[in-house]
């Protein structure tokens, strides 16, 4: 087969690549360092992230998707184009077809920019489709039935509750809240309460070490290294699993209040269907210990979480480029 297919999961956190016949083969921070003396590209994905806190001035560090959507055109148009020649190889002799995931809300002035950025990246043809629904697909979620189905997307970025019936999306409710929120609250918090400033990573870290949506029975425990606020010293502090919940809550709260948004939303019918089958979490964030438990408890819908929840995105968006023909109708115009 010639012509390559792929399915990109353009995220805020990470960049995921799909390719036909071979699966995830690329799994990259969404992250690039750039000059700020000539505007450069300096480095792109992984070689970009551990810069991270650590650059002089004359290297700046972004994060070119800003709530699931493009912050930087140029620069997320370089970062496509490298990821795209990283899988493809340097000799494009054919290019690929390109499906990228975008959430569900994003106005056609976003999606417009997506679609540009992967032509001009080096793909031959570039589909877009929404999130929640390559979520799904990727969830193997059987979404062609005339039953609701739920998914639970929570990114680096947007949090997105749909509900799912015939290859289309019925309902859905977004809130830009995702894991960096989280980041930033744990980061704010430490602030707050010891006087310690901890970089991005750091909080990200603790996220995944000790955090969790629910109070834990056994409590964990974690060491945080940062710069004290008062004597500008480093210095280092022992954190806990209930400081992090704390601190996660009211985002927490929002993405619960974006799941029942999306319920109260819902037509009886598919309602009855998604107390049946329960809901499906997908994303980074589902990842986080007991938000499952939470969503069960505050909803009152059975929640399970998806295998590989991580992958999803760009599984599903891989899968409906080989099915093009079938979803067409459920995908937005560009």
């Amino acid at each position: 087969m010639f012509e390559r297919q792929i399915g990109i999961d353009l995220g805020t956190v990470n960049v995921l690549v799909y390719v036909r016949g071979k699966g995830i083969v690329l799994n990259e921070p969404s992250v690039v360092a750039v000059s700020t003396v000539d505007g450069k590209i300096m480095a792109i994905g992984n070689d970009a992230r551990a810069m991270l806190g650590r650059t002089p001035e004359t290297i700046e560090v972004r994060r070119p998707m800003k709530d699931g959507v493009i912050a930087d055109y140029l620069v997320t148009e370089a970062m496509l184009r490298y990821f795209i020649t990283k899988v493809c190889g340097r000799l494009q002799i054919f290019k690929p077809d390109v499906m990228i995931g975008v959430p569900s809300g994003v106005t056609s002035v976003e999606s417009r920019a997506v679609h540009d950025a992967a032509i001009q990246a080096g793909a031959r043809a570039a589909y877009l489709i929404p999130v929640p629904l390559a979520a799904a697909i990727g969830a193997q979620v059987p979404i062609a039935q005339p039953s609701g189905n739920m998914i639970v997307d929570i990114g680096g970025g947007v949090t997105e509750a749909a509900v799912i019936s015939l290859n289309g999306i019925v309902v859905s409710a977004s809130t830009r809240i995702g894991g960096n929120r989280l980041d930033d609250a744990i980061a704010a918090y430490i602030k707050r309460k010891y006087n310690l400033i901890i970089g991005e990573r750091t909080a990200e870290e603790v996220k995944i070490q000790i955090g969790s949506a629910m109070p834990l029975e056994n409590e964990l425990t974690m060491e945080v290294r940062g710069r004290d606020q008062v004597a500008g010293l480093p210095k280092t502090i022992t954190v806990t699993s209930s400081e992090v919940t704390e601190a996660i809550a009211e985002n927490i709260d929002a993405i619960v209040t974006t799941v029942r948004e999306a319920l109260e939303k819902t037509p009886p019918e598919l309602a009855s269907d998604v107390i049946d089958k329960g809901m499906v979490m997908t994303g980074g964030g589902a990842l986080l210990r007991y938000i499952d438990t939470l969503l069960t408890r505050e909803t009152g819908v059975p929640c399970s979480v998806a295998e590989n929840p991580l992958e999803c995105v760009a599984v599903g968006a891989g899968l409906a480029l080989e099915h093009y023909d079938i979803l067409r109708k459920s995908l937005p115009p560009i």
